[in-house]
């Protein structure tokens, strides 16, 4: 994910290229890829997000890191992998071959030959030189994917895996606004001829994230239509902008060239872009809703069905929907909204309605299990300008997601009542309802009738506790399911403290 002031440098990237001449014919698609991310408090269990990957025709899955479960889950399914080593390695896979070798060895060796998963690239990073790292990981980046490489062909697997490394769109630029300018960002130009022809010279793939959601949430100015990819018969956008026989109508075509035409002006325009994350966030934000998701993720399918790519591509390369699920658990440090992109809620039910091949729409994920029907929300007789409500608001929001409540999302138009309801039930459910998760200094109680309101649903979780976990922390989240007591009882003792 890019930072705002990096989105705001790209705006400027983000309009039109140059006529190219079409060597390819688009040819139409029928399967899917997307981001599987386990960064939830009460992870879809790894078979039956599987199950409902394969049920609505995705054949490819990105992993942000070695998950066990969901790893297991995928072996013999079909689909293939796109498995990440995540920013934190890379300074230690820089270093060390060995340490290269034992990465590879433990989390694609293993899984290829013991469970049977798919895993077709290792996603050496991602990010690592986007600009608010500040050249963190500038240094490691390239000697990590030299070192994967060369654990890969210890291995005897350099065949089947090859290496990709995720980008921000941030490392290209267009002095002159247009994607036939487009060349790499000064500060690390002479980086990233070296790392894409590596890529080139040893089989690789290049991956970029592109987010118009992200260029109209850094810019207020941003044309909203030029967001989106135009419709049918429909107008185009007034945001167009023509340069030479090419009329550029939404920013991911003019995004996805800026990229083409600086690989090509440094002699890299053989290696294959696929698109590593793209999508829209339904909620923690004011353009973030399902209306809004629908008709980007719409367009967006549309175009990866017919094979249409952009107009120096004009097949449409790989692309990676961002993302499979919601997650209530990632960092909300870009925005509310970072923890709703999914296409699927947490649970693995539809947002909205998405159609895919022959206007078949998405299907919900089967057998998901819950915890009991039953919500913890502010007592009848308790007002809601009580002295001791705002921290417990505070104390329940801390420990649960209640990014729902922002303005401009879905429960922002909630009352206060509601609004204090809100935050009690989410902690209630992120504490697996365990007795004593709605005790609020005796201002909550559990009710069985559900007070969700127009578009603000009151969830109740997945029941972990009949599933196999996924995630980075699985076995902690098991650890820190079975503490909830202990966190119920510290941070309940220190809200009785706080009010008397």
């Amino acid at each position: 994910m890019a930072s705002c002031a990096a989105l705001r440098a790209l705006a400027v990237l983000l309009w039109v290229a140059a006529a190219y001449p079409v060597v390819f014919r688009a040819r139409p698609v029928q399967a899917l890829a997307a981001n599987w991310g386990t960064r939830a408090l009460h992870p879809l269990p790894g078979d039956i997000t599987v199950r409902l990957l394969r049920d609505n025709g995705f054949d490819k899955v990105k992993l942000f890191e070695a998950d066990p479960p969901a790893l297991r889950a995928l072996g013999h399914s079909g689909i293939q992998v796109m498995l990440g080593l995540p920013n934190e390695l890379l300074g230690p896979v820089a270093a060390s071959v060995n340490a290269a070798e034992q990465w590879v060895l433990q989390n694609v060796s293993t899984y290829v030959s013991k469970y049977g998963v798919d895993i077709r690239y290792v996603a050496v990073g991602n990010e690592p030189f986007l600009k608010s790292y500040k050249g963190k990981f500038e240094a490691a980046t390239l000697p990590a994917v030299q070192n994967v490489q060369a654990a890969l062909v210890k291995a005897g697997l350099a065949r089947q895996v090859h290496i990709t490394v995720p980008l921000n769109a941030d490392v290209y630029e267009s002095l002159d606004g247009k994607p036939s300018s487009g060349d790499f960002r000064p500060d690390i130009a002479g980086l990233m001829v070296s790392l894409v022809r590596f890529l080139l010279d040893n089989g690789g793939i290049l991956t970029i994230n592109i987010y118009p959601f992200l260029s109209l949430y850094a810019d207020p100015n941003f044309p909203m239509d030029y967001a989106f990819f135009p419709s049918p018969g429909a107008p185009p956008s007034q945001a167009s902008v023509q340069d030479g026989n090419v009329l550029y109508t939404n920013v991911f075509d003019a995004n996805y060239d800026t990229l083409i035409a600086a690989l090509e002006k440094h002699g890299l325009g053989a290696i294959p872009v696929v698109v590593g994350e793209i999508g829209w966030p339904t909620d923690g934000d004011k353009n973030a809703n399902a209306v809004n998701a629908q008709r980007f993720n719409q367009g967006l399918f549309d175009r990866i069905i017919a094979g249409k790519g952009t107009p120096r591509r004009p097949q449409m390369p790989d692309v990676y929907v961002f993302a499979l699920l919601d997650e209530d658990n990632k960092s909300v440090d870009p925005g509310n909204f970072e923890r709703h992109w999914g296409v699927f809620n947490y649970d693995g039910s539809p947002k909205y309605r998405l159609n895919l091949a022959s206007g078949r729409p998405i299907v919900p994920a089967r057998g998901v299990r819950y915890l009991s029907k039953q919500w913890c929300v502010l007592r009848p007789d308790a007002s809601p300008s009580d002295p001791a409500i705002a921290g417990a608001v505070e104390y329940a929001c801390e420990y649960s997601d209640c990014t729902s409540l922002g303005t401009g999302s879905s429960c922002g138009n909630l009352d206060a009542r509601a609004n204090v309801s809100y935050a009690f039930n989410q902690f209630f459910q992120a504490a697996n309802q365990q007795k004593g998760a709605c005790n609020f200094n005796n201002l909550s109680t559990i009710v069985t009738t559900d007070p969700s309101q127009g578009t603000c649903r009151f969830e109740i979780m997945i029941d972990t506790g009949r599933h196999e976990l996924t995630g980075k922390s699985a076995a902690g989240r098991v650890a820190a399911s079975s503490s909830w007591s202990a966190v119920l009882a510290l941070g309940l003792a220190g809200l009785v403290a706080t009010v008397w």
